[in-house]
């Protein structure tokens, strides 16, 4: 009886993408269970100097070009400095990978997904956050319903992985399973980008804290922003001089 086997280059393409995912899951043992946000002063905000793995976490934004995005990607980043892919899920196609390039994510740990539907933006989502191999999913999503979220969070859970949403301010009045949601609202500067970061929930804390961010597009280095100097002192010092 003539035996269904794959042929010689299929059977090669799957030992080693078996391979791959192995290298990677053997990468991922051992790395710390805290991921940094990128910031010192951001970390300093959440117990435990960063954002835990086998968690879940909300950027809200006012829009694009908020900072938001910025923001996530610099912990996709620290994410995957201990061995794994960042999953981009990208069903509306916003993402823009030289964006990544300038918050110096390693465009070679990038894996882009474009889902034609919900259904298949879940599912992708779903078996990323499930994958050992990953360091970060990171998604661009308007909705989510109640049951998606915590299948989501259930998955990132029993993996280990670090799932980063970026979603519309709009959505802070809704049902979340994140485990931590800032909101990210640009301010007023000059060459910088200043952005002021608050952190609106975290379980275990109360949240309410706030952080004055500057963002550097073209090194991806986000730090601390200086005070900026009282507007009636700088008039009176103007005036005395």
């Amino acid at each position: 009886m003539k035996q269904n086997t794959l042929p010689d280059s299929r059977s090669c393409l799957v030992a080693e993408l078996k391979d791959r995912l192995e290298r990677l899951v053997q990468a991922r043992r051992g790395a710390p269970q805290v991921v940094s946000t990128g910031c010192e002063d951001l970390d300093k905000l959440i117990p435990g100097r960063g954002l835990s793995r086998g968690t879940l976490v909300e950027w809200l934004a006012p829009g694009p070009g908020s900072g938001a995005g910025s923001l996530a990607l610099a912990v996709a980043r620290e994410a995957c400095r201990d061995g794994g892919p960042v999953v981009v899920v990208d069903r509306a196609g916003c993402f823009y990978p030289p964006a990544a390039a300038q918050a110096r994510v390693d465009l070679d740990r990038l894996i882009v997904v474009r889902p034609a539907n919900a259904a298949d933006e879940t599912w992708a989502l779903d078996q990323s956050l499930r994958s050992p191999g990953v360091a970060a999913v990171l998604c661009w999503a308007e909705r989510l319903a109640a049951r998606t979220w915590r299948r989501l969070q259930l998955a990132a859970e029993s993996a280990g992985n670090l799932g980063l949403f970026i979603r519309p301010a709009t959505a802070r009045g809704e049902s979340s399973w994140a485990n931590v949601r800032f909101l990210v609202e640009p301010q007023p500067t000059g060459h910088q980008r200043r952005l002021r970061v608050e952190l609106l929930r975290l379980r275990g804390t109360s949240g309410g804290q706030t952080l004055d961010l500057e963002l550097d597009d073209e090194t991806g280095v986000v730090r601390l922003a200086p005070r900026l100097a009282d507007p009636a002192v700088v008039r009176r010092a103007a005036r005395a001089s």
